[in-house]
């Protein structure tokens, strides 16, 4: 790059924002645009303050790392670094096309390397100021697995096995065949992450599998009944009326 290599840093502790700030200062090219202490200050400051790359804590109260990256608009999303002090998310965050994935408390050399990897994925974008095509052109992932707690262990869910997702407050029950799982994640930012071409919002605290919507009927003001393979009934919402239409190729 012949510019600086614009960094952003979001992490809710001061002395881990400190200490990753003073490490990036000291590689060449590389200028810190902002600092946040919390998700809402992020969300807030990086459409101001664009970055090349954003340097992501994952567990933050209210907003977490995955939440705040589902929240910017890919317009103006850069590309992230996961910073945590667990490695428990990491194949979750490579679904989501991160560049690496930094586990605290950090070292000058593995930071130097990500430099090294942003600046690699940079060159091969076809254009940072239009993003939306490079998603058009495949540029962008959708998640492929989650990795939800199970008991003690994590487990690794391809997103072909879920049948639907609920919203329970500020989790997501993942409906399996036969069990379900809870994700600390809200329904809105999952759904973002998740192909729209597999799976449709129906409803503020439901969203479905499209392959598995069987039967579909109007039954009045802009909502629809629905039968799925397993035999469930569902009720779409009005307000999700023209997405499930989209979503089923209903005409008119």
């Amino acid at each position: 790059m012949s510019r600086a290599l614009r960094a952003a840093i979001v992490d809710d502790e001061p002395l881990a924002r400190l200490r990753l700030a003073r490490i990036l200062e000291e590689v060449d090219g590389v200028r810190i645009v902002g600092t946040y202490g919390h998700g809402h200050a992020a969300l807030e400051g990086l459409p101001g303050a664009p970055a090349d790359v954003v340097f992501l804590d994952i567990r933050m109260p209210e907003i977490d790392g995955f939440q705040l990256l589902a929240r910017l608009p890919r317009a103006a999303r850069p590309l992230v670094v996961f910073v945590s002090a667990y490695g428990e998310r990491a194949l979750e965050a490579f679904d989501v096309e991160a560049v690496d994935y930094l586990v605290k408390p950090l070292s000058p050399a593995r930071v130097h390397d990500a430099v090294a990897r942003v600046r690699a994925r940079l060159e091969h974008l076809p254009s940072r100021a239009s993003p939306a095509a490079g998603d058009a052109a495949g540029g962008m992932r959708y998640l492929q697995r989650l990795a939800v707690p199970d008991g003690a262990r994590l487990r690794m869910v391809p997103v072909e096995e879920i049948t639907m997702l609920v919203a329970q407050g500020n989790y997501v029950e993942l409906v399996l065949a036969g069990r379900s799982l809870l994700l600390r994640e809200t329904l809105g930012s999952l759904v973002e992450r998740l192909d729209p071409a597999r799976f449709v919002r129906i409803h503020r605290s439901r969203a479905v599998r499209i392959d598995l919507i069987e039967q579909v009927e109007p039954c009045g003001a802009g909502q629809y009944w629905m039968r799925l393979r397993d035999g469930s009934c569902l009720t779409s919402g009005r307000s999700f009326r023209k997405p499930l239409r989209e979503a089923l190729g209903i005409a008119g």
